[in-house]
């Protein structure tokens, strides 16, 4: 480990080792290449070279032969004078001094009797008329064609062959010669493969018949105790081809060879050359030796190369390792100077410029940095501001509300329209308080997901007309409406909301003059404009109102002039959408929103318009109501609302306490979220749906505005309300249930 630590511990050992292997990998993949080339080229040129010195030596012997069998058959010619036998004898004794290997001649009558015979080795016989019509040379002779008989033996040591020719003219017989097959030494002694190769001849047995050892001839070697031999032999037996090798020639005495064969098929004979394997393999042992010399010294090379590559390199990049350390020290007037008219020169230039930069910008660091810190502290306490309006504008209702209700507890207080009437709207100005966070809460959770179909605006635009123009009037302003039929793909609730807040703003902060909501049509779009004649937004502050708790004019924290959240929803409604929000606007010339929405189809829209017509409400019938809720105060309210609307209503504080409720199933379950030893509603309800076996209509109230918890509270799939619950959503959710209940078939 050490020693590794010390290798790569440096950029120099580094650059060194990294360009010697690619270096000697490069080497050593060539020359194991070139070598393997070498390799497989050597081997097939030598089996090559192999195979055509055995078809050589094939060709010589066969050539040898054939001029045997053109001697004997000049023999064989028709004799016309009256000394018939004197003419043959003749010639049979001419035949015997030309031609050596014949050791014996004989010519055999038409009925296959003898009538002359000539030996080297026994008495002439002249008309013995011995009887070899049975011998396979007279049988097996036919006009054009030569008998080569197999290879035998005379007294166990010399190889003979019979050669029978017959005679041109039909019915003069046969000529039957006898040849001694060890002259055939004198053409395979003379075949040379390499230095060392021979040749060497055997019969179909794989005995032996001819080689330069004559004394292995003689001695009947048999060859097929060779591989080589014994290959070719089955190759031929089975009718392969003559090419095939051995996996491992070698000779009789057991050195590896390179052997090539080839056949001589007129005399069932097998031609083998051989060469030693070391003497073929001599290029290619040179070869190797020359690519290790060479990967040695390309090795050698390397290394030198590599070292001075890398001296060279790492030079600059420890100078600009020094000068960077120097900089990072405070020393911003030190420079580099790298002269190598390369990346690392123009890297050293780019430090120096750094170093200019470093030191430009760190005489204005303070004065940032205690600007950036007056920000903070501003920001913190722009929003402990907030909070603090925030928990006034929650206390002001609250403590209304407190003393409306201690107003009714007094001994003989008689119920007061007008102190319920105060109730309610304390409890109205909770819940627009309370929606409003809840809004930002849920956007930022990602809990609110579009229904984007195609809507008509008209008569969206007729409601906020008709529901703001009472308060523009009230406030002295002129209202300004126009809107052309347009049809758009929107969400119809979420565009509510954000032409809600925005026309609110607009009365809001507008002392005279108009405001105006209008729709146009435009080339592919439709764009609604609220517009008015207020009090403007300076420019420096036009993106800042798009923050959360942002108010340019309400420094009192008046409850009545909003919480600074309306542009923060809209902005974040209108990305959710995809509807552009442009926004042009000057102090004191009041501003202009303008909404690009997407036109829609006028067909799809009249068909929504007709479902949406066929819906009606259906009368209200009693329903047995589950509540689930660990809040004594929240659940004893909720029981004695959903009595007064006529329901049925089982209350418990845990989903254990379900159990020891008797009666029938309920029809519909009410659970808060978060209930006792971290038990979730919905949790809760699938536990009870399992107790009864049916999928029982369910609602979840909460009271979280943490975006993790909406996000898990969204997730469950059940239908949600947060607190404070409107009685109006409330009521809709049973009478959804109702509406369900009623469409089940009787029975």
């Amino acid at each position: 480990m050490a020693f590794w630590r010390w290798l790569w511990g440096s950029l120099y050992r580094k650059y060194v080792l990294f360009i010697t292997a690619v270096v000697t990998a490069a080497l050593l993949a060539s020359g194991a290449s070139e070598l393997y080339t070498s390799y497989t080229g050597m081997r097939a040129a030598a089996g090559s070279l192999q195979r055509e010195k055995a078809l050589g030596a094939a060709l010589q012997i066969e050539h040898y032969v054939r001029l045997i069998e053109q001697q004997i058959r000049w023999t064989a010619l028709p004799r016309l004078n009256d000394p018939y036998l004197q003419q043959r004898y003749l010639d049979f004794v001419r035949l015997l001094r030309q031609a050596p290997a014949i050791s014996e001649v004989s010519w055999l009558d038409a009925k296959g009797r003898e009538q002359l015979k000539m030996s080297r080795h026994s008495m002439d016989r002249v008309r013995a008329g011995v009887d070899r019509l049975k011998d396979p040379s007279f049988a097996g002779a036919r006009p054009g064609m030569t008998y080569f008989g197999p290879v035998y033996f005379r007294k166990k040591t010399e190889p003979y062959m019979t050669i029978g020719i017959s005679a041109e003219r039909p019915g003069t017989g046969v000529i039957v010669a006898e040849m001694n097959l060890t002259f055939v030494w004198d053409v395979t002694s003379r075949i040379r493969v390499g230095t060392t190769g021979y040749a060497y001849v055997v019969d179909s047995k794989g005995r032996l018949v001819s080689h330069p050892d004559i004394g292995l001839v003689l001695r009947r070697t048999d060859m097929t105790r060779l591989p080589q031999v014994r290959d070719a032999l089955a190759d031929r037996s089975t009718s392969r081809s003559s090419g095939a090798k051995s996996s491992s020639p070698h000779d009789l005495d057991g050195r590896p060879i390179l052997a090539g064969h080839a056949p001589l098929e007129s005399l069932g004979w097998m031609v083998f050359v051989e060469q030693p394997a070391t003497e073929a393999y001599a290029p290619l042992y040179a070869s190797l030796r020359n690519t290790a010399l060479l990967l040695v010294l390309g090795f050698v090379i390397a290394v030198g190369a590599s070292a001075v590559f890398a001296r060279r390199m790492v030079t600059p990049i420890r100078a600009l390792q020094s000068a960077a350390a120097r900089i990072g020290a405070g020393a911003l007037n030190h420079r580099i100077d790298v002269k190598t008219g390369d990346e690392l020169e123009a890297l050293g230039s780019e430090f120096n410029r750094m170093a200019d930069s470093l030191r430009e910008s760190y005489a204005s660091l303070e004065q940032k940095v205690a600007e950036r810190t007056h920000e903070l502290v501003e920001a913190t306490r722009a929003k402990s501001r907030f909070l603090a309006a925030a928990s006034h504008d929650l206390r002001q209702p609250l403590h209304a509300l407190g003393l409306f209700i201690a107003a009714l507890n007094e001994p003989g207080s008689p119920m007061d329209p007008g102190l319920v009437k105060n109730i309610n709207r304390s409890l109205h100005a909770l819940e627009g308080l309370f929606n409003a966070l809840l809004d930002i809460s849920k956007l930022d959770a990602g809990v609110v997901e579009p229904e984007i179909r195609d809507v008509a605006l008209t008569p969206l635009l007729d409601r906020l007309s008709s529901d703001y123009e009472p308060q523009a009037e009230a406030k002295g302003l002129a209202w300004r409406y126009r809107a052309a039929h347009a049809v758009v793909r929107t969400d119809t609730v979420l565009l509510e909301t954000v032409l809600r807040n925005l026309i609110s703003n607009a009365i809001r902060y507008t002392h005279q003059g108009e405001v105006r909501l209008t729709c146009e049509s435009t080339d592919g779009c439709v764009q609604i404009e609220v517009a008015d004649t207020g009090v403007g937004i300076p420019p420096e502050k036009q993106q800042e109102v798009f923050r959360e708790f942002v108010q340019l004019h309400n420094p009192e924290r008046d409850r009545t002039k909003g919480l600074g959240l309306g542009l923060a929803i809209v902005d974040r409604l209108t990305k959710l959408l995809d509807h552009p929000l442009q926004m042009a606007t000057a102090p004191g010339h009041g501003s202009t929103f303008a909404l690009e929405l997407p036109c829609g189809d006028e067909r799809l829209a009249q068909a929504a318009a007709e479902i949406d017509g066929d819906a009606s409400l259906p009368e209200e019938s009693p329903l047995r109501v589950l509540v689930i809720e660990d809040g004594i105060d929240a659940r004893e309210a909720l029981v004695t609302l959903l009595k007064n609307w006529g329901h049925e209503v089982m209350a418990v504080a845990s989903p254990d306490e379900v159990a020891s409720i008797p009666g029938p199933a309920p029809d519909a379950i009410i659970t808060d979220y978060r209930l006792r030893e971290e038990t979730t509603g919905s949790e809760a309800i699938h536990r009870i749906r399992r107790m009864w076996g049916r999928d029982i209509p369910a609602l979840i109230v909460t009271g979280d505005t943490a975006p993790e918890r909406l996000l898990q509270a969204q997730q469950s799939g059940f239908a949600l309300l947060h607190k404070p619950v409107s009685p109006g959503k409330l009521r809709a959710f049973l009478r959804g249930v109702q509406r369900e209940h009623s469409s089940r078939p009787v029975g």
